[in-house]
């Protein structure tokens, strides 16, 4: 699978400017590198700010997103993991990711499970209750958001019935970038799966996000990365690879589940 990421930068509580700068990229990254499928970072179309966020901007049951990268995934036959969005449905707002297939079908869709308290996103949106996993092109594929990277567990469980290729999009300050490299690679060599990570960049309300977007190897190369600013991109993750990397460090054959507790 050819993947490009795209770091994006975006206007606060302005979605119809961010939503046609998001399919501007899309169309640049498709045209420029052909890839099988192209990534968005988190909640492109309001930035992520909670303290200061327009709910009345949040995208009403994702339908403007949906339309949007629907169509825009049908006409350019590539598969979209469209980031996520600030969505509003009648039991509040949610950090929801929308995933769609070369033919513009909503494969997937993921609230946020895992909410950034320190800057108050837990008092802003509800929790997810599921997890994201799905098929593109053939490949096993899962999505976790921002946070949700620091909950090993999550990312063992989606990794446990077979997983290829791990997409991470995220609005990941400038300040724990590091961090953000640090846990990205972990996943991947521990979980031996790719892992694309899309972050985006600018500032929201003050905070300046990071960047350094990148897709990582199953033996925590890093195969592609970005600066600070906005970018885009590309690499091939050949999953056929992953074979050969198991079978040498069969770390999931040796695992001892009998003694492991995640729930004390």
């Amino acid at each position: 699978m050819r993947i490009s990421c795209i770091q994006m930068n975006m206007l606060e509580n302005r979605p119809a400017e961010n939503r046609a700068h998001a399919e501007a990229l899309v169309r640049a990254a498709v045209k420029a590198d052909r890839p099988d499928t192209v990534v968005l970072p988190e909640t492109w179309n309001l930035g992520f700010a909670p303290g200061s966020m327009d709910a009345e901007a949040a995208d009403r049951d994702g339908q403007e997103t949906i339309a949007c990268m629907s169509a825009l995934a049908r006409e350019l036959s590539v598969n979209i993991v469209a980031g996520s969005v600030v969505s509003r449905r009648a039991d509040g707002i949610y950090n929801t990711a929308y995933v769609f297939d070369r033919t513009g079908a909503c494969v997937a869709s993921y609230d946020k499970t895992h909410l950034f308290s320190p800057m108050g996103e837990d008092q802003v949106f509800q929790k997810g209750d599921h997890l994201c996993r799905f098929s593109l092109d053939g490949v096993q594929c899962a999505l976790i958001i921002c946070y949700d990277l620091r909950f090993p567990e999550l990312t063992r469980s989606l990794a446990l019935p077979g997983l290829d290729v791990l997409f991470v999009v995220s609005q990941w300050p400038a300040v724990r970038v590091p961090h953000l490299t640090t846990l990205s690679h972990a996943r991947a060599i521990e979980n031996q799966m790719f892992v694309a990570l899309c972050n985006s960049c600018g500032t929201a309300a003050g905070t300046v996000y990071g960047g350094h977007s990148a897709i990582i190897d199953p033996l925590g190369a890093t195969i592609a990365e970005a600066g600070d600013a906005e970018t885009i991109i590309t690499a091939d993750c050949n999953s056929e690879a992953l074979a050969a990397i198991r079978s040498s460090i069969p770390v999931f054959r040796d695992r001892r589940p009998e003694l492991y507790r995640t729930d004390c």
